[in-house]
């Protein structure tokens, strides 16, 4: 076979590109493979948090977010109307995937990693390698080809069932007058769901809105009509670049891998139930599955599951709990209440749903006098 390498990673999203980048900097021989060329559109939110800005710096892509204005601030409005309003930690971005991922692919080709345009349609493992499509090989293939994975499938795995799966859809629009934040609004008609606006420094906004699927199939108009309602200073016939796209929740993951075939970001299901975002999971799973492909060709998958258990696996479990919680809207009232009344409940919902934080004692007291009709006066 003539084209053989140590590691093909299938899709170059940002779990992709990141595996590509570790892999190449281990000293491995890296296929990168794609369905499109780039710079490509991906519908998302492109909300990029602190965390994954973290993962970035480690493995030194220092310019994904150059350019983008630091949003400084989030701004919730849970099921019942009450609101919180409070600083970030830490600044996000909102990064266009178009331009995030080109940049990142951009690393791992810098850094040695083969791109080529290509749809793997078969996979097939074998005991000392991985053949797609009977024309390329590798030692270790990693699928981060997104929620659709050819690579999950051939591993057994089907797709994510209703109630551990959501549907979102995603478009531009002129951004909303007021203060430069992130904007989340929950839903009580449809819980769990919620809209987004999320300012990308232009003058434009991410805006969106989805819903974890129950059964019933969710058509674009009644979508758009969800948005509409929960973000009346968004007009529709102003948003553009509309596109939906399905999102696997982390409370219904397969394995992570099998002998030399591993997954990473959307394609184990990586994305977080409580909040719907899954950059940081791509980018840190995909280093993990590029580190174990490079080091332990012949163990990746044992070498993987075993570092994902040690980085991930107590906040995986965590936001689990978080988001059987907050099935009850009573609970998402509660919690924001607490969220407003102290500072340390906020920065620890942050840090469950956007990051790898856990479910604080602190933070499940505050949201109980929540729940038991209690408010007091705000705490720091």
């Amino acid at each position: 076979m003539d084209d053989e390498f140590d590691v093909v990673v299938v899709g170059a999203g940002p779990a992709g590109a990141a595996a590509a980048l570790t892999a190449c900097r281990a000293g491995a021989s890296v296929l990168l493979l794609d369905r499109a060329d780039f710079p490509r559109d991906k519908a998302c939110g492109d909300g990029i948090a602190a965390h994954s800005v973290d993962v970035l710096a480690e493995l030194g892509v220092t310019e994904a977010v150059a350019g983008y204005a630091p949003l400084p601030a989030l701004r919730m409005i849970s099921p019942g109307g009450g609101a919180v309003a409070r600083a970030l930690p830490r600044p996000a971005y909102t990064v266009p995937r178009e331009v995030f991922d080109a940049r990142l692919v951009a690393a791992a080709v810098a850094a040695g990693a083969q791109l080529r345009r290509h749809t793997v349609r078969q996979v097939e493992p074998r005991a000392d390698r991985v053949v797609l499509d009977g024309q390329v090989s590798g030692r270790v293939v990693i699928g981060a080809d997104g929620a659709g994975s050819v690579v999950r499938r051939a591993l057994g795995h089907p797709q994510n069932p209703d109630r551990h799966l959501a549907l979102a859809i995603r478009g531009y629009a002129p951004a909303l007058p007021g203060p430069s934040e992130q904007l989340i609004v929950t839903s009580k008609a449809r819980w769990p769901a919620y809209a987004w606006s999320f300012p990308i420094g232009d003058g434009r906004a991410n805006v969106g809105y989805g819903e974890v699927l129950r059964g019933e199939p969710l058509s674009r108009a009644y979508l758009l009509d969800r948005l509409a309602a929960l973000l009346p200073g968004t007009d529709l016939a102003t948003v553009t670049a509309l596109r939906a796209h399905h999102l696997p929740l982390s409370t219904h993951r397969p394995s992570p891998g099998r002998g030399r075939t591993l997954l990473a970001g959307d394609a184990l299901s990586l994305i977080n139930p409580f909040t719907g975002e899954g950059i940081f999971y791509a980018l840190l799973s995909g280093a993990l599955a590029g580190s174990a492909a490079a080091r332990s060709p012949e163990d990746a998958a044992g070498r993987y599951a075993h570092g994902l258990r040690r980085r991930l696996g107590t906040h995986l479990r965590h936001s689990s709990v978080a988001a059987w919680l907050a099935r009850r809207r009573r609970v998402v009232d509660a919690a924001v209440r607490a969220a407003r009344r102290d500072d340390r409940v906020f920065y620890d919902v942050v840090e469950l749903g956007l990051g790898d934080g856990r479910l604080t004692a602190r933070t499940l007291a505050m949201i109980g006098i929540g729940l038991g009709g209690g408010d007091g006066a705000p705490r720091r």
